[in-house]
């Protein structure tokens, strides 16, 4: 299969033990702030549209075809990824829509059937040149592979990765998604014994929780792609809060959007680099 956008991004950073920041689109915004980010910092990133906001938005084609324009005038290597798709049809749609990349999450399913969904849907996007994350981990509360307390076992990983010739390998290692504080414990010993059993690259879902010196410590012990979403999404909404605060008056939302764009941008600027290691 030839090299997608992704595995451009992502292939290098696991060769040069670097991390890969992908972070998620909730409305236009959060793809210009993004990439807008990933420009100021010189570093590539990943756009990353999940099955909810794909539902918010009542389809995947407008948040997901914006998302591809803006990628394709960006100054730096932008990949457009599906994240934590459950439906195939959905994988389906984003393939042909054009993203680079999937995250097909069939975790909750037990092993087998996580294998089987998995492996029909990496045959389906290999065809297209599409690359392909999955998801590994006991189910465990609403979270599942990422509920507190679960983790991912390493000769699971690397028979699964065996199996389902997956591209890249989401794993439970002590973070949990949605996180309003940046205080979650990671197993850095499992991170590295998990890089040391899958020859993918790792990826670490539920990053809004995990500080920036503990972001770096995981990308040095074998974490390559990092997702964040909340964190960039509690400062969206603190900075249009304290705007409309501050200006009552308001009624343009391009004199809230822009202020709490502009305050997206810089952050993510700011962890491109903490990532990277500059």
């Amino acid at each position: 299969m030839p090299l997608s956008p992704t595995d451009l991004i992502a292939g290098p950073a696991r060769a040069n033990n670097t991390g890969v920041g992908a972070f998620n689109v909730v409305q236009l915004e959060h793809a210009q702030a993004i990439v807008a980010g990933a420009e100021r910092a010189g570093h590539p990133v990943v756009l990353q549209i999940s099955e909810n906001t794909a539902r918010y938005h009542g389809s995947l084609r407008p948040i997901g075809l914006a998302s591809l324009a803006i990628a394709r005038r960006a100054a730096v290597p932008v990949a457009v990824h599906l994240d934590h798709a459950e439906s195939p049809e959905l994988v389906h749609e984003a393939v042909e829509l054009g993203f680079t990349s999937v995250m097909f999450d069939a975790s909750r399913l037990p092993y087998e059937e996580n294998v089987a969904a998995t492996c029909e849907i990496t045959d389906h996007c290999h065809r297209a040149g599409v690359w392909v994350e999955a998801e590994l981990g006991e189910v465990g509360g609403k979270d599942g592979a990422h509920a507190p307390g679960v983790r991912t076992d390493p000769d699971e990983a690397c028979a699964f990765v065996a199996v389902t010739g997956v591209d890249a390998l989401a794993v439970a290692v002590g973070s949990s998604h949605a996180m309003l504080s940046r205080d979650a414990v990671l197993d850095f010993e499992l991170i590295a014994r998990l890089r040391a059993a899958v020859n993918v690259p790792l990826v670490l879902h539920g990053s809004s929780g995990v500080a920036d010196t503990d972001l770096a410590k995981a990308v040095a012990s074998g974490m390559t792609k990092v997702n964040i979403s909340t964190h960039l999404n509690k400062i969206f909404t603190r900075t249009v809060r304290e705007r409309l605060d501050t200006s009552p008056e308001v009624a343009d939302p391009r004199k809230y959007l822009g202020p709490a764009r502009a305050a997206v941008q810089a952050e993510v600027a700011r962890l491109l680099g903490v990532l990277a290691g500059s």
